[in-house]
Parts: structure tokens; C-alpha cells; sequence
């Protein structure tokens, strides 16, 4: 075992998620998974007294609920309701499945957080060499300063200005390195905002991966035009029809409306395809599209059969007018000092 990995793994249990003795961890993973990042975790979990069970299943065709008619619902669900810890490093997720959904709503003592392709660079890269307690006073700071805030507005030097209301009623959620508590956590380093409904207006431009379905940066910036929170065209090179049709292919007008943005905030997350460290790296913002949860937007979400996500780098961001992020560097006073040391790149 590669003690670097071990390391991360470690952080991973025993800082990130706090588990207990005698807490029941269940990792999920697919046959596109890497077994050495599932089997480290799980000897990390085995270690502090927990108890660990893997489940492996057959790479399903698609995400979220479109994962749905590949998976032993019950069966899984089942085992989820149960669950202390639920860690996925599914290729194809299951954040927003029906399992997901059901565990959500159920379980409300499950800790989760959804791993995507975590490779043994990856979770090196961004768990075991990230000092989280660095990272967590500046990102509170962020979180503070947004949820508190009516207005954000949003550019990048790719073309991106686009502007929405932020709603108070909807979750802010700040991963900043603790799992310890129940609920949906991500990895390390991203601020997650639901927009009021409604509201979004403007242009987004997608110049860093989007996933589904590339998994990968486009052969040209795509072009979202955005009214009144909904998709009203998208332009590009021919990646731009690709995704178009992708979202077409629901026939489910919720795959055409935008569901969050979030801060990119890890420092040791670069551009891989990786969308899990993608919507990360520092400085930039990402686009979801379609489902969004109960949890996140109460009471009731909004629904559309799947997700899909893209990254907008070197993000300028304006709260209530007040500039606090300039092409991806805080430029506001009492944040910047705040900002744990980056590595060079």
C-alpha cells in the first residue's frame, strides 16, 4: 500500500469523517472505481474500530437517477438507512439517486459525501497534503459574507457575466473539511449556493470540464444563455451540440434549468476532468444543472432526472456589488488575509 495513500485515507476517517468505533461505513463503488483508493479507505475505517463494508456493482449508465434502472434499489437502499457513514467513489454517481434520495429523507443520522473517479493521485493531491484547519477560518469567511448577501453577480475572462438572487431559505453548504456532523458533505474546498429560483440571468461559459457527458475540457468554450434561470441556448464549437443534445435526450424540461453554483476553494485541486476536483481548483465557479435536492432547496427541490456540471475558471465574483474575487485572486481586505498559502503552479 502507498503510505502516501494510506496517509489521505486516514485524514479521510479519522479528521474528515470522525468515525467512531463501532460505526457501520459503507463504501460504494463500480467496476470503474479504483480498488486501491476503496481498499485504503476501508482498512482506514477497520482500523479506528469501525465497520466497514464495500459494495461493488456493474457501471451503471448514467448518473443520479438516471443510475436508477442499473442498481438493486431496494437492497441498497436498504443497507444506506442503516448506514453511520456512506463514502461513494462511483464513476457513474449515485448523489441523487434514488437510494440517495431515500437515505437522505430517512437516515438522519448518515455522514456522505460522494467521491467521483478518485484515483490514488487524486486523493493524495486533495486530502492528504491539504491542511484543512488553514483552509476552514477563510472559507467560513466566504460563506458568511454570501449567505449574508442579497446579489452576486459572476464573470470570467472567457466571456461569463451572469447575475441572481440569493435565496436565504436555501442552503449554503461550506465543505471545508468536516464530515463530522450528518448530512451531504463533498470533498474539501468547494461552497456550494442554490440561487433563488427564478432569478439567474446572463451568460455562462463553461472554459473547464463539464460532466456528463465529457468528463473532460470541450473542444471550445460552450456558451450557455441563461433567462429567468433557464437554458435558452447553447453555443459553442461541436462539443456545444453534443452537450445540447445530452440535455435534450431527457426529454425533461428540469435538465434545462440551473441548479447552483459553488466556489472552487482546494488548494492542491488542478485541472484533470475530474469534475470532483475541477469544480474546485482556486479561483473558479461551477455550474450545475438540473436536480437539486429537498435538503438544498426546502421543501421540495427541483426535480429533473439527471445532473450535469461545468467549470468556469478564473471566476470574478461581486456580493452586493462589493468585489471580493478578481479572476480567481480575493481581493477583498479582511478575506485575502485570511487565505492560506497556494502552491505554485
Amino acid at each position: 500500500m502507498n503510505p502516501l495513500l494510506q496517509n489521505a485515507a486516514d485524514k479521510l476517517i479519522r479528521e474528515i469523517f470522525a468515525v467512531q468505533s463501532g460505526e457501520t461505513v459503507v463504501i460504494t463503488a463500480d467496476d470503474d472505481s479504483d480498488a486501491a483508493v476503496v481498499q485504503a479507505v476501508y482498512e482506514s475505517a477497520h482500523a479506528v474500530g469501525a465497520h466497514p463494508l464495500k459494495v461493488q456493482m456493474p457501471t451503471p449508465r448514467g448518473v443520479g437517477k438516471a443510475a436508477d434502472p442499473d442498481l438493486a434499489l431496494d437492497a441498497l437502499s436498504g443497507m444506506l438507512l442503516h448506514a453511520d457513514v456512506w463514502i461513494e467513489f462511483n464513476h457513474q454517481w449515485l448523489l441523487y439517486s434514488t437510494p440517495f434520495e431515500r437515505a437522505e429523507a430517512q437516515n438522519k443520522k448518515l455522514r456522505y459525501m460522494c467521491l467521483v473517479d478518485f484515483n490514488e493521485a487524486l486523493m493524495i493531491r486533495t486530502i492528504g497534503q491539504v491542511e484543512t484547519a488553514q483552509l476552514r477560518d477563510f472559507m467560513l469567511a466566504v460563506t458568511e459574507r454570501t449567505k449574508n448577501a442579497k446579489h452576486m453577480r459572476v464573470t470570467t475572462p472567457a466571456g461569463c457575466d451572469v447575475s441572481f438572487e440569493i435565496e436565504p431559505k436555501h442552503y449554503t453548504a461550506c465543505d471545508c473539511g468536516d464530515a463530522s456532523k450528518p448530512g451531504i458533505h463533498m470533498l474539501t474546498g468547494q461552497i456550494n449556493v442554490v440561487p433563488r429560483f427564478g432569478t439567474i440571468q446572463g451568460k455562462i461559459v463553461f472554459d473547464g470540464s463539464v460532466t456528463p457527458p465529457f468528463g473532460r475540457i470541450p473542444d471550445a468554450p460552450i456558451y450557455l444563455t441563461i433567462e429567468n434561470s433557464v437554458i435558452t441556448e447553447v453555443t459553442g464549437g461541436e462539443d456545444a451540440a453534443v452537450f445540447r443534445k445530452h440535455l435534450e435526450s431527457f426529454e425533461d424540461p428540469g435538465m434545462f434549468k440551473l441548479a447552483h453554483i459553488a466556489y472552487g476553494f482546494n488548494p492542491g485541486a488542478i485541472l484533470t476532468g475530474n469534475i470532483v476536483e475541477d469544480e474546485r481548483i482556486w479561483g473558479s465557479t461551477e455550474w450545475g444543472i438540473g436536480y437539486v435536492s429537498p435538503f438544498d432547496a426546502p421543501p421540495h427541490g427541483q426535480d429533473a432526472k439527471s445532473h450535469c456540471d461545468g467549470i468556469c475558471l478564473n471566476s470574478s465574483v461581486w456580493l452586493d456589488g462589493v468585489q471580493i474575487m478578481d479572476e480567481g485572486k480575493i481581493v477583498d481586505e479582511a478575506l485575502a488575509a485570511l487565505v492560506p498559502p497556494l502552491p505554485n503552479r
